[in-house]
Parts: C-alpha cells; sequence; structure tokens
C-alpha cells in the first residue's frame, strides 16, 4: 500500500526566524538612537533656556543697581574720597588705589578686577534728596563722638547716615550714623555719632578734620543706604552690603549657574575746554582700573572718579546640566573660553576685550561640558551730569 507524501508543516523556518530577530533588534536600536537625540536635543534646550534665564536675571539686577549709582556721592567733595568705615555686621568698603597706595573711596561703582577670573563690582548711593553738604564743620576734630558744625542742621535725624569730607581733594572722609542731632536751644550745635546700637558707629570718625575746611553731608536714612558688592563664588552670584536688599551679615544669593561677572569703567578723558561735565560726560576709554583720566600724573586721584561717565557690564551664565561626552571621548558643548567687552562701543572707542575662565572650583564636571551664555549692557551713570559746580 503506498503511503501519501506528506505536505509541509506550518510555522517559522530557522532563517525565517533569524531574519525577523534581526530585523526587530534593527527597528529596537533605531528607536533608542531616537529617544537618546531627542533627549540630548531637550537636555541642551533647556539648559540653554535655564542660562538665558540665570543670566538675564543676574544682568538685569547688576544693571538696575548701576542706574542707581552714585545718587548723594555726586558732589566733587566726596566722589573718590578714600573713606574711613565701620560695620558692626563686616561689611568693608571696596579697595582701589591711588597713585600706588590702597584706599577706600566712595563712588558710584568700584571695580575690584580679577583677571580671567570673576571681578567684585561695588554699587554705592544714598537716598536724601537733600544730599548736598548743608553744614560745615565749625571746630577742628580729632576724636570722639561729636562733631561741631555752624548752623541748626535741618534735615539731619537720627540714624540717617553722614559723610564728613574735607573740602581739600584727595583727603580722607568718614563715614557714620547719626545718634542726636542739635536743636534749636542747642548752642554750639552738633552732630553726634556714639556708638549706641549703630550699625555704622565705633566710638571715632576714625579721620581728623579742620574747623572751618570740611563739609557733613546727609546720605539719608541707614536702612536705605545702598553700599552693596555683587560677586561670584561656586557659580552663584552672592550679594552684600547694606539697606534693606542686604542687610545680613554674609552674602546672599542672587541668582544660580552664573559662573563669572565682568566690569569696566567709561572714562571721558577730553582735555581742557573740551571737558565740560555740566554738559554730559562722554566716554572716551574702558578700562578695568582706575587710569589716569584727568592728566594730573596720578592714577586713581579725585579728579579720575569724577571722570567716570559708565560702567560696561558682562555676565556669564552656563547651563544647569552638562551634556555627556561620547564613548570615549571629552566633552564639546564648549570648546573655547567666552570672551567679553570685545564689541567697539559706542562707535570709535576701542574695545579691551577680556577672555573668561568659567571653570569652577570644585566642580568634578569639565567646563568643556556645560554651554554658556554671555550677556552685556552698558549703562551710564545718569547722577554723574547732576554734580554741582566746584
Amino acid at each position: 500500500m503506498k503511503r501519501p507524501a506528506l505536505g509541509r508543516s506550518g510555522g517559522f523556518s530557522l532563517v525565517e526566524l533569524m531574519v525577523s530577530v534581526v530585523v526587530g533588534l534593527l527597528a529596537l536600536l533605531f528607536a533608542l538612537r531616537l529617544f537618546t537625540g531627542n533627549e540630548a536635543t531637550r537636555q541642551s534646550s533647556l539648559g540653554g533656556s535655564d542660562a538665558m534665564q540665570n543670566g538675564m536675571l543676574a544682568l538685569f539686577s547688576l544693571s538696575g543697581e548701576a542706574e542707581q549709582a552714585g545718587f548723594g556721592l555726586n558732589d566733587p567733595i566726596i566722589a573718590g574720597c578714600n573713606t574711613a568705615f565701620s560695620d558692626t555686621q563686616g561689611y568693608a568698603l571696596a579697595a582701589a588705589t591711588r597713585g600706588g597706595a590702597a584706599i577706600h573711596p566712595l563712588a558710584p561703582v568700584v571695580i575690584e578686577s580679577n583677571g580671567a577670573a570673576p571681578d567684585r563690582i561695588s554699587f554705592y548711593s544714598g537716598s536724601s534728596l537733600a544730599g548736598t553738604g548743608t553744614v560745615r564743620v565749625l571746630a577742628d576734630y580729632s576724636a570722639g563722638t561729636r562733631v561741631q558744625v555752624d548752623r541748626l542742621p535741618w534735615g539731619f535725624k537720627p540714624k540717617d547716615v553722614i559723610v564728613v569730607a574735607p573740602e581739600q581733594a584727595n583727603g580722607t572722609c568718614a563715614l557714620a550714623q547719626l545718634s542726636g542731632v542739635a536743636s534749636v536751644a542747642d548752642n554750639p550745635k552738633f552732630l553726634d555719632f556714639a556708638p549706641d546700637g549703630m550699625r555704622f558707629n565705633s566710638g571715632s570718625l576714625g579721620a581728623a578734620f579742620t574747623g572751618g575746611a570740611a563739609r557733613v553731608f546727609n546720605l539719608g536714612p541707614a536702612a536705605s543706604l545702598s553700599l552693596h558688592t555683587w560677586s561670584v563664588a561656586d557659580g552663584y552670584l552672592r550679594l552684600f552690603g547694606t539697606g534693606d536688599a542686604a542687610s545680613s551679615e554674609a552674602p546672599v544669593t542672587v541668582s544660580d549657574s552664573i559662573v563669572s561677572i565682568k566690569a569696566q569703567y567709561g572714562f571721558d578723558k577730553r582735555v581742557g575746554n573740551a571737558f565740560q561735565p555740566d554738559a554730559g560726560l562722554r566716554v572716551s576709554q574702558w578700562s578695568a582700573t582706575v587710569v589716569d583720566a584727568d592728566g594730573s600724573g596720578t592714577a586713581g586721584d579725585a579728579g579720575d572718579w569724577q571722570r567716570i561717565a559708565a560702567v560696561r557690564l558682562a555676565v556669564v551664565a552656563r547651563s544647569k546640566a552638562p551634556e555627556n561626552a561620547g564613548a570615549g571621548s571629552a566633552c564639546t558643548a564648549t570648546t573655547s573660553q567666552p570672551t567679553v567687552f570685545a564689541a567697539a562701543v559706542p562707535a570709535g572707542v576701542a574695545a579691551v576685550p577680556v577672555t573668561v575662565d568659567v571653570a569652577v572650583a570644585g566642580d568634578p564636571v569639565h567646563w568643556h561640558c556645560y554651554r554658556y551664555r554671555v550677556f552685556e549692557t552698558v549703562v551710564n551713570l545718569r547722577n554723574a551730569g547732576w554734580r554741582p559746580p566746584p
């Protein structure tokens, strides 16, 4: 009896199975690569957005301070005056030099330049609408908590901050806080600055003044006195100073992911009759340090501080999350350090570009793995043109 022929069995052959597995693996690999690429793009976009937001906040904070800087300090007697200053909460005026000697000037802006590293930038302003010298020192002062003045100090109140300044330029000023003010019945008239819980008083002005040759300026209430210093540490923008916005005994964090701030003075170096400050100042040179702008032969004297027309500011922000490097390769998110102040602003004034070191101390991730954004602006010191005639 003849057996019937066997038909082909159902199912897949080994070859078909292997082809299916390979096709499935290729599809999975493509999906993974697509997901990884989308995630990298998403992280890069979010990182750029973070840097944009933080950088704009930091620049807005600095430029806002610069716009108010110098209010109440624009009298030629005060501008650039080396100032004796004491603060129970530990704030110190920024350091500068005059003819190579260290001073602590009162000025709209004081830049402590650090080359490629972040600068420290200080902005100073008072709040008194009557911020002009309204009383003169009557008798010699060398020590103590009282200074005699030539008339009743209208507008001066306890807790106001005063600056005692010699009428001769390039002397030493003193900043203190009023603890008492003479009344109509008192004679001679006086201003007291005893400690009595006052933040800026130490029991003495810390400088000597000659009767008839020094004046007293009122900077307004201590609560609104703005002596602010901005710095960067460990990737954070920090603020330390006086007033309601910065009254703590240590710097406060304002913005994160900020790796550097830089600044330059804009000097008006016109000479002779061409220099007319009452008609407005004009930037003719940028510099991170004070130069001999008035041609007196001494860099950093009072005349140089009075010729600062503007300040140029830069903020460098980085993405919060680093980008991953390829297997066995280094990060290439950023290949070179950013440069600030490269543009000639205003036209015809030579730029002084600065390459910024964006590495953060202690960060285990190399700076090449982050993306950076640079924000710049120029702020005219609007109070410079309002100064009274010498």
